[in-house]
């Protein structure tokens, strides 16, 4: 059988049985340990680039690949990002890993070249682009680094291919593999290159791990023209940083959260207003909603964003609002949870509110306890549709014990 017709006969296989099947297995396909690869590496896929998967004829001769590739929804994003900011119709994907950035690329771009240190990611992806029906793209395997250890300048990377922009993700593995994070960790390492990235190419798009420092890499790399959050399925999932050689000036920045886009206005990085709830409204309901911020609006540090759709604060720290009424526009960015009741942090509460709701999540945000000991000093299990916050609110100078109820 082909490679595509043993793919799909052993699509559900337990891959441990089937790697023990090799001597009996091997002659039904070309490459037994690519199929292996291939067929854990798929599952890796399934819930990420759902389209790949539909094609059992792809190759991932390395499963780590599809562990780290972008998901079909963030590639397209990226995919839009680049495009908006760049007029020319030419990309070169310089550290082209699995390909998945590449192929959202060709999508939206006339031309696009790929470059992948490891032949064999290469040669598979050189495969996947023509089964994909993107033999267009230019697919070269080269390491981007340093002349002196051997490696390919940008120009030798490029050749003959005249970009309009360039796009980088650079590996977050040390050679040990451990997963790093700092610029000057990655490969290839970005801040040695800069200047070699600009000069053949004024605009640069550069994919960071989500725990990158945004303050930091903004000083460290300069003419960072804009800055984009992008969170999906409740994670925030990388950084995007848009460059332009000679920019000077404050970045702008732009969060992305499971489909929506907003754009942070600057004073909501910088102000440490909050609007405190009326003093007088404790010791009852003092409102109908509370807003809890996604990740993409807490990596982004916009902790005073929400104000701006009229909510109220509870404290500079606790980064929780409230309101008699849902804000639709806040509802893409975060959560909703109805108030049920609102109770001072003391031991009768937690004696009482542990009796009424022994099923219930709990999350600690800004009081002198962590949320598994919070729950410790209700009794409560997981589970069930209550949620109970323990909140500090910095007008009352107080905590509180909030109950509430999911609802989006």
């Amino acid at each position: 059988m082909d490679f595509a017709e043993f793919i799909l006969a052993h699509d559900a296989d337990d891959l441990g049985r089937l790697a023990l099947s090799r001597d009996r297995c091997r002659a039904d396909v070309e490459d037994f340990d690519l199929a292996l690869n291939t067929l854990e590496a798929r599952r890796k896929l399934r819930g990420k680039v759902p389209e790949w998967v539909a094609i059992p004829s792809l190759r991932y001769p390395f499963r780590l690949s599809a562990e780290q590739c972008s998901s079909t929804e963030t590639a397209r994003y990226k995919a839009s990002v680049a495009r908006s900011a760049c007029p020319g119709g030419a990309l070169a994907d310089l550290t082209g890993g699995l390909g998945v950035d590449s192929w959202a690329f060709a999508q939206v771009f006339d031309r696009v070249l790929y470059n992948e240190m490891k032949p064999e990611l290469a040669r598979a992806a050189e495969h996947n682009f023509r089964e994909l029906g993107l033999a267009d793209i230019v697919v070269r395997s080269c390491a981007l680094g340093p002349s002196s250890a051997g490696q390919c300048s940008v120009r030798d990377v490029l050749g003959d291919f005249r970009p309009d922009i360039l796009y980088l993700d650079p590996a977050r593995r040390a050679a040990d593999g451990r997963k790093v994070f700092r610029l000057e960790d990655c490969q290839p390492d970005v801040l040695s290159l800069l200047s070699e990235l600009l000069e053949a190419c004024p605009l640069l798009l550069l994919k960071l791990s989500p725990m990158a420092d945004i303050t930091l890499v903004c000083k460290q790399l300069g003419c960072v023209k804009d800055v984009y959050v992008v969170a999906a399925e409740g994670e925030c999932k990388e950084l995007l940083l848009l460059l332009e050689k000679g920019f000077e000036g404050d970045h702008g920045l732009t969060i992305y959260e499971s489909g929506a886009v907003a754009r942070i206005d600057a004073f909501y990085l910088e102000s440490d207003e909050i609007a405190p709830m009326d003093k007088q409204l404790f010791g009852r309901v003092p409102r109908k909603w509370l807003f809890e911020p996604g990740k993409a609006i807490l990596k982004a540090g916009a902790f005073t964003w929400p104000l701006r759709f009229g909510v109220e604060g509870i404290g500079r720290h606790t980064h929780m609002f409230l309101t008699d009424e849902k804000v639709p526009e806040l509802t893409p960015f975060g959560k909703w949870f109805r108030l049920l009741q609102m109770e001072p942090l003391s031991k009768r509460s937690f004696r009482e509110l542990g009796k009424q709701y022994p099923l219930a999540e709990v999350t600690a945000r800004n009081i002198p306890m962590t949320s598994e000991q919070l729950r410790t000093r209700l009794g409560c299990r997981s589970g069930g549709l209550v949620h109970i916050f323990g909140l500090h609110d910095d007008f009352a100078m107080a905590d509180f014990l909030y109950v509430c109820i999911r609802e989006g």
